[in-house]
């Protein structure tokens, strides 16, 4: 039974002890199989000869890792796996693991698009498939290997043991039969617009008393959740009309409709009263209304010409017989609302234009074009230089982009974003420090003024003052390529070419004394009415040592604008001929070549 001296059950608990402390030992030993590189892909494991049984563990000692065996084979095969492969039952150009091509594709590839296929990187081993070109066969050939790649991370996955972890779970197609037992067992759902749109009158804070920029234009109606509607195509080219129009949001859309010619006169979005009867709210929840007033209309005809129409008032589908079949008049074709808002965030005007036309019943869908834009109230409008080319004798429109990645910023004086010395009858530049005069498109302009010296001055204060002179409080960065060209536009926005030439002379200060302007331009466009458009745009800062010290010094300061044109003599331009896209067999000049 065990000593004597020891009591009954402690003698019990060192038997239990005994007995689990040679069961952990000798379980791992006799049934852990031995798993290989190979076998990290399959479900097999492969049997061993049962080794002798090691001595205990020892308190202390770390206990080795156990394993429930190899993971489950991939679902993904990656030698089966094309993320090239677009075109069904066709062969994708540079795509090597496209099914669909041939040999004879491969030797007209220049490089494979994607390289390498791999599995699940969370693994410690997957399997990779590499693709590659040897161009310098005869012929070009297509390389293929697949081989095991190891992760290099110590986060990694080295068994599973949950295979339905492995791939995405297949969901359950609804159908009459199980369509009542998912229903109970999900929440429900809502497929509504005005769902998704938050209702301002149902929070319990404070109301807006503005719109705020984003925020959905209110209307009146029945219910608190009503905006102004702008359709627009959403996962197709379709029209949806439950989109609503955003506060300071200027946006054009254009989308089809599919129309019953039957059915047109009863159709609300084919109604001039859809668009003209909602009265939007002059700030969000409020008792204001702001009725939508029609600028104008215009009617395109079947020959898409457009006539203006007065006084005709409201005017609605109507649905006529003629000798080339049955059509539907007095349609909307397109919708433009012109919205004028306060600094307040209030909308102070709402105007409609509108063109209408004719629908044949030989035209099942409609292309309908929806536009919105916002117009401050009390601005004027920014005079252009050119619709889109510049026009000689008006300014050129220049400005700063403050970061990269932003629009451009201009002043609102348009006479002085790009300036130049303006020449008076004194000559004297400090009597007329702040007379500038606008740089204008075409004119090459020189003017220049003098600075009397007296005393000693700093070199360093004199050589910033004359610069200051020459390029004026503010020279701009950016110079538009166009006329009309947008600040947010910044592609067509030409950089200015800051250059500085300077003597040799070392150990001297430099004073800047010239600065000449060069602008080069090109006619764009056709060649009955070309465009002037600026391509590139150089200042150069000429500047000279110092002279000599004297009691009274006089230094002149000169700038020059030239205007080059740099276009290439006009060609007329034809279509180039179809060719001729057939490919010959390899062998077909043997023996010749």
């Amino acid at each position: 039974m065990g000593s004597r001296g020891l009591p009954p059950l402690l003698l019990v608990l060192l038997n239990c002890c005994t007995s689990s402390s040679t069961q952990v030992v000798a379980t791992p030993a006799a049934t852990t199989p031995a798993v290989t590189k190979e076998d990290l892909h399959s479900t097999k494991a492969t049997p061993t000869t049962p080794q002798p049984s090691q001595s205990p563990r020892t308190p202390g000692t770390p206990r080795a890792p156990e394993r429930s065996g190899p993971r489950p084979t991939p679902v993904t095969d990656v030698a089966a796996l094309c993320v090239c492969d677009l075109l069904p039952a066709q062969c994708d150009v540079n795509c090597c693991c496209d099914p669909d091509c041939s040999p004879a594709d491969f030797s007209v590839f220049s490089a494979c698009s994607v390289p390498v296929v791999t599995g699940d990187r969370q693994f410690c081993s997957q399997k990779a498939a590499f693709y590659s070109m040897n161009l310098t066969a005869d012929p070009p050939h297509r390389n293929f290997k697949l081989i095991d790649q190891i992760n290099p991370s110590v986060f990694c996955i080295h068994i599973s043991n949950y295979k339905p972890a492995l791939s995405f779970a297949n969901p359950e197609v609804p159908d009459e039969n199980n369509f009542d037992r998912l229903m109970r067992t999900s929440d429900g759902f809502t497929l509504s617009a005005e769902s998704a749109v938050p209702s301002t009158a149902a929070s319990d804070g404070p109301q807006p008393t503005k719109y705020q920029y984003g925020a959905p234009l209110q209307t009146a109606g029945a219910s608190s959740g009503s905006f102004l509607k702008l359709p627009s195509p959403l996962t197709s080219s379709m029209c949806a009309d439950q989109n609503p129009a955003a506060f300071l949001v200027s946006q054009a859309f254009e989308c089809s409709r599919r129309v019953n010619i039957e059915q047109c006169e009863g159709m609300e979005a084919l109604s001039m009263a859809h668009y003209s009867s909602p009265t939007i709210l002059r700030v969000p929840n409020s008792t204001t209304q702001v009725s939508i007033k029609i600028q104008s209309v215009m009617y395109r005809s079947l020959n898409h010409t457009l006539t203006q129409l007065e006084g005709q008032g409201v005017l609605r589908p109507s649905l006529v017989s003629t000798r080339q079949g049955r059509l539907c008049s007095n349609i909307v074709l397109q919708v433009r609302y012109s919205l004028l808002y306060t600094a307040a965030g209030q909308i102070q005007e709402a105007g409609l234009s509108l063109v209408l036309g004719t629908l044949s019943n030989a035209v099942s869908l409609l292309q309908q074009k929806f536009e919105i834009h916002f117009i401050q109230h009390g601005t004027k409008p920014v005079p252009l230089s050119g619709n889109p080319g510049y026009r000689v004798g008006l300014p050129l429109a220049a400005g700063f982009q403050p970061q990269k990645g932003s629009g451009i910023i201009q002043t609102t004086n348009r006479q002085g974003q790009f300036t130049i010395l303006r020449s008076t009858g004194q000559q004297d530049c400090l009597a007329n420090e702040g007379l500038r005069a606008p740089v204008l498109f075409g004119y090459n302009v020189q003017s220049g003024c003098r600075l009397r010296l007296t005393g000693t001055i700093p070199c360093e204060l004199l050589a910033q003052k004359m610069q200051d002179l020459l390029r004026g409080q503010a020279f701009p960065d950016y110079v538009a390529a166009f006329g009309n060209s947008r600040a947010q536009d910044v592609q067509d926005w030409v950089p200015v070419h800051f250059v500085t030439y300077s003597s040799n002379m070392k150990g001297s200060c430099q004073l800047p004394v010239a600065l000449g302007i060069e602008v080069k331009w090109t006619k764009y466009g056709s060649l009955l009415n070309p465009q002037a458009r600026i391509v590139n745009i150089t200042a150069q800062l000429f500047s000279v040592p110092e002279p000599l010290p004297g009691p009274e010094r006089t230094m002149v300061i000169s700038t020059a604008v030239t205007f080059v044109d740099v276009s290439a003599p006009a060609e007329a331009g034809f279509r180039a001929p179809p060719t001729i896209n057939a490919r010959l067999p390899f062998s077909f000049f043997f023996p010749f070549v």
